[in-house]
């Protein structure tokens, strides 16, 4: 099971990367030299999804156990969230039917956290792992919606859903900058359960640093100033930590299991930098728009 579970992820993810890296070459040629990072966004968000996809297909018969067990048919759930995951990746990268699947894929991620997540969470309050697991998804929901708020039709439905996406994004961004002050040594990008490797230089300075960027940018998005630079900044903070710290890690694992658990660290943390590009690109240089303007352009991208 872990040469299929480890295999197909890796395998899956190289081929969106590739086919994700082709089909943007155009547009990272011809885009100003910040916009070049949100042009990575969708790649960055597509990749991951492909990825967990893969797992779920692969293993589906041991990722059952997360679904509920008042749930009937947990094996057919198992299997329809990898199709769905897949089938999310394949429209973003060749950026076809984005407006209806990333409603979709919100409506799932947040069904992950009223489903899994938040009855783990009501289970131990006092836990801070279970509250940055829920506002994880909440932020992986909320940037599918923004990129379907910058596809769809109407200024209206637009700028509710980027309007949406951008408070579910921003609001964990500043929790995680706060838990960054509180638990430095906790590994950049999402303050998860594992701590920055030891080889890594200045490891507490890189929890300080994703902390400050994050609740910056964060604060920035929620008061609606500057929103768009400030989420390009941060992802792609969290983009060189996923190349500088979360990659390395799989050359050093010796077991599958460190495998597995090195793949899910930096699909985890290549999506959440998505989101965060992904919010950037739906947003328009300057946020402080009207809605009867500059929300119709944005809508039109």
């Amino acid at each position: 099971m872990f040469t299929r579970f480890i295999f197909w992820p890796w395998f899956t993810g190289l081929i969106f990367f590739i086919g994700g890296l082709l089909l943007i070459r155009r547009n990272l040629a011809a885009a100003p030299w910040l916009d070049k990072l949100i042009v990575w966004g969708p790649v960055f968000y597509a990749v991951p999804l492909a990825v967990f996809a893969a797992e779920h297909l692969a293993g589906a018969r041991f990722l059952m156990q997360v679904v509920p067990t008042w749930i009937p048919a947990r094996l057919f759930w198992a299997y329809f969230v990898g199709l769905a995951l897949l089938a999310a990746a394949i429209g973003i990268v060749f950026d076809r039917y984005v407006g209806l699947s990333g409603r979709l894929l919100g409506i799932m991620f947040f069904l992950f956290v009223l489903l899994i997540h938040v009855p783990r969470l009501f289970a131990n309050l006092s836990d801070r792992i279970s509250w940055t697991v829920v506002l994880r998804d909440i932020a992986f929901g909320g940037a599918a919606w923004a990129l379907a708020g910058s596809r769809s039709p109407g200024w209206r439905l637009s700028g509710a859903l980027i309007t949406t996406g951008r408070f579910c994004i921003a609001i964990p961004m500043i929790f995680f900058g706060v838990e960054y002050f509180l638990h430095p040594n906790s590994a950049p990008g999402v303050p998860l359960e594992k701590l920055t490797p030891p080889w890594v230089p200045l490891g507490a300075f890189w929890g300080y640093l994703t902390g400050a960027v994050l609740l910056v940018a964060g604060v920035a998005l929620l008061a609606n100033w500057k929103g768009r630079i400030a989420a390009t900044w941060a992802g792609l903070l969290i983009a060189l930590e996923v190349l500088f710290i979360y990659l390395p890690l799989l050359p050093l694992a010796a077991q599958p299991s460190q495998m597995n658990e090195a793949t899910n660290y930096i699909g985890d943390t290549l999506l959440f930098a998505g989101t965060i590009l992904l919010l950037a690109g739906a947003l328009p240089a300057d946020f402080r728009v009207r809605p009867d303007s500059d929300l119709k352009v944005a809508a039109a991208r």
